[in-house]
């Protein structure tokens, strides 16, 4: 092979490579990451109050049902609008077909629980990357007081069997007010 056709080779994966990993300049990244945030506020100033509203009319049970359902619409239905892949994610996952974390965000949600460990206020804790040809975003999610219903350390039976029927596999209790129970991922193709 001569060294005409090396250089083109070279030349070549070298445009390939730059082409998998596109250039995202701090200033893309930034309005990326307030995008990303704009569409968590979004879904959750969608969902909670349907959830305040699940409990009002039919208790931590109604709300399960509300949360299993809706949610799940609620994310490809905002997945569709924006072209972010939208997911929660936790460590102790409740739903294991669509909350297990990769392991990008496995490491994130670790070092979340690190940071809130040495007193860092979960409501600031982010991370982004590009990964690919994708921006990826992760946002912690801390345990508020209508989440311990059914999240937190004292769950009565009946709600409890009324988790494990919506959720066999359940390993999202036993949180406390403020900690960190999972984290928003989104993804967007660059």
């Amino acid at each position: 092979m001569s060294s005409k056709t090396i250089l083109l080779l070279l030349a070549a994966i070298g445009l390939v490579a730059c082409q998998q990993e596109p250039a995202v300049t701090a200033q893309q990244q930034n309005e990326l990451q307030q995008e990303a945030a704009s569409i968590i506020k979004q879904f959750a100033g969608t969902l909670k109050p349907k959830l305040k509203q699940a409990l009002g009319e039919g208790g931590p049970e109604h709300a399960i049902k509300v949360c299993s359902v809706e949610a799940p619409a609620l994310t490809k239905q905002l997945s569709a609008k924006t072209g972010w892949s939208i997911k929660r994610v936790s460590l102790k996952a409740r739903n294991h077909n669509t909350a297990m974390p990769d392991a990008w965000e496995k490491d994130v949600l670790q070092q979340f629980d690190r940071d809130q460990e040495a007193g860092i206020d979960p409501a600031g804790m982010k991370a982004s990357r590009v990964e690919g040809d994708s921006f990826r975003f992760m946002k912690a999610q801390a345990t508020g007081p209508v989440c311990l219903l059914c999240h937190g350390q004292d769950i009565s039976p009946d709600l409890r069997a009324t988790l494990k029927k919506h959720y066999p596999d359940d390993s999202a209790t036993g949180y406390k007010l403020g900690q960190i129970r999972g984290a928003f991922s989104l993804s967007k193709p660059l």
